[in-house]
């Protein structure tokens, strides 16, 4: 039999390389878009609730109350964006460049307010600056005044004061990944400026911070995000807030269409807000263009500039730490029986252990999108993926219905399909249970770690992965290799911001828990709720203990993390 030449369309041995190169970055990239999608289902069970009728709602709302909201959030968003990012950068900046009396301790310090949950922080302002407060009591005894028209003094339960009080909780945000931002500049680009003639303010303001620029900007946004979502605080102060509106809609008005609506908006407000920043950059990228790392040279402030430093470092630290942790534990030792609570050991195990899978979940996840929006670079994925993480600018109770919305209905097409065909019922199998809880504080937080990620990829210059393909290495080996090890203190940063704000959620876990499942979160709301401060100090303290272990290894692994940085440098 005469051989049979081959066609020109037979392949006759393996595959081009750059076809299986090209495959294995498309697979990564449809994988990325298969779990944007996934985590994006609550988020349009919310739109799709929201498309509901609302019994003429927004007439009511539109002619009373909506003006003032957008009003009030607006103020909010601008009282909280300046104060976040003045503290938090201007902090990072210190404590990474410059050496000063307690530069070690401010390091790991400056993150502790982070672990105080806004609502509790302003229970405590509350209870020392109110009228019958020890503050105002002090003043009228030393001044000899007798009645409030006697001297003027500021009104916690304000909007000023929900302002003040998160910023104190949120700043940590911004400095954390302006810190961990800051720690991974090349000091070659910063020596270049010197050289130029450029002193250590225009350094900072021309140079390094513009580089940290991506990191901050994240910082910034998810400081704002989290006010927004705040309920506790600004229900507590009678500020009338979008979210305030939101829980008196759907708690007070029973329209849960008429609350997803306000959602919706507020959910805009949000977007628009990245879409600002993002336009205001216009594509612009910052990559570190050196391979030199060197310890940072920490120059020494001596004398009133160090001592200057060290108090613009003390005062976040006091005021948004020490003073109310100080007062939790007075009102602590006021109540022995309190401490001494059984429950407090599951109550402890029931928060941790919901944190810990949530955040590595929700890390993991953050990374597998970001990484597969630098390999693809396609809108789609890149849309897909920043609306699965919007999540963090719906409110908590809101998120949890559109949680429940997919949930109920797969748990309720497995109990069907099981009875028709073998007669056994399911019941509920997700909705209702500690995997609710955890899928919701992922879709929740997801906003963390994907933002944390892409702004620390987003300064690893193209040409890395470039290299990395030439010298045979696929997208997961590259990132396994080669990213994933540049990148340790923004991914120790990611999970500790998931970890210690799973600690603090409130209203998820209020309507996603199962029956008589309680977390040290929704023990602290209820007694507190009742103003029952010295009952629920005790809860709130086990909180922010939690907090403070993460918060120092954080802080010590950010500083290993700098390549050229020795571990015991001072």
């Amino acid at each position: 039999m005469d051989a049979v030449a081959p066609s020109a369309t037979t392949r006759t041995g393996p595959p081009p390389y750059g076809l299986i190169r090209h495959l294995r970055t498309r697979l990564w990239s449809v994988g990325a878009l298969a779990i944007a999608s996934l985590l994006a289902i609550p988020l349009l069970a919310i739109f799709y609730l929201a498309l509901s009728p609302s019994d003429d709602i927004w007439s009511h709302l539109v002619s009373t109350v909506l003006g003032h909201y957008v009003r009030t959030t607006a103020l909010l968003m601008l009282g909280v964006g300046v104060g976040t990012l003045v503290i938090g950068a201007g902090t990072a900046w210190l404590v990474t460049m410059y050496r000063f009396p307690g530069r070690r301790l401010f390091e790991w310090a400056l993150l502790l307010p982070l672990a105080v949950p806004a609502y509790v922080i302003a229970y405590v302002y509350t209870d020392l600056l109110e009228y019958a407060g020890p503050v105002q009591g002090l003043v009228r005894d030393v001044f000899g005044w007798s009645r409030p028209q006697d001297y003027w003094f500021p009104e916690i339960r304000s909007l000023g004061g929900a302002i003040s009080m998160m910023t104190l909780v949120l700043y940590p945000y911004v400095y954390l990944l302006g810190r961990a931002s800051l720690t991974e500049q090349s000091v070659c680009v910063l020596e270049v400026s010197r050289t130029l003639g450029s002193g250590p303010w225009a350094t900072a303001m021309r140079v390094a911070l513009p580089l940290a620029r991506p990191a901050l900007v994240v910082g910034v946004s998810l400081a704002l995000m989290e006010a927004l979502n705040d309920f506790g605080t600004v229900n507590y102060f009678a500020v009338a807030t979008f979210t305030a509106g939101i829980y008196d809609v759907w708690l007070n008005m029973n329209s849960t269409a008429g609350a997803a609506q306000l959602a919706v908006v507020l959910l805009m407000f949000v977007l628009v807000l990245i879409a600002a920043e993002r336009l205001a950059r216009r594509g612009q990228r910052y990559h570190h263009t050196t391979s030199r790392y060197r310890a940072l040279p920490n120059r020494r402030l001596r004398g009133f500039k160090g001592w200057l430093a060290t108090l613009a470092c003390l005062a976040p630290v006091c005021l948004g730490f020490l003073v109310p942790a100080g007062m939790l534990a007075i009102y602590s030792a006021s109540d022995p029986g309190a401490v001494a609570n059984p429950d407090f050991l599951s109550y402890a195990f029931n928060s941790i252990g919901l944190a810990t899978v949530a955040a590595v979940l929700a890390l993991a996840l953050g990374i597998v999108l970001a990484y597969g929006m630098r390999l693809d670079g396609g809108r789609v994925l890149k849309a897909a993926a920043r609306f699965a993480g919007a999540g963090y600018a719906v409110p908590g109770a809101v998120l949890a219905v559109g949680v429940m919305i997919p949930l109920t209905g797969l748990d309720n097409a497995i109990d069907g399909f099981l009875r028709r065909t073998i007669g056994i019922s399911t019941g509920l199998l997700l909705s209702g249970t500690v995997a609710a809880v955890i899928f919701g504080y992922v879709i929740r937080f997801l906003a963390l770690t994907l933002g944390t990620m892409e702004s620390a990829l987003a300064k690893i210059t193209p040409a890395i992965d470039g290299a990395s393909r030439t010298l045979g290495a696929g997208p997961g080996r590259t990132l396994k290799a080669v990213h994933l090890p540049m990148l340790r203190g923004s991914l120790l940063t990611a999970g500790l911001l998931v970890f210690v704000d799973c600690m603090k959620e409130l209203p998820m876990t209020m309507l996603l828990r199962p029956f008589n499942f309680e977390t040290l979160a929704t023990y602290v709301h209820q007694l507190a709720s009742d103003e029952l401060l010295e009952q629920a100090a005790p809860g709130a303290l086990a909180i922010v203990l939690a907090g403070i272990v993460p918060v120092i290894l954080l802080s010590s692994a950010i500083r290993r993390a700098r390549p050229g940085q020795s571990p015991t440098r001072r």
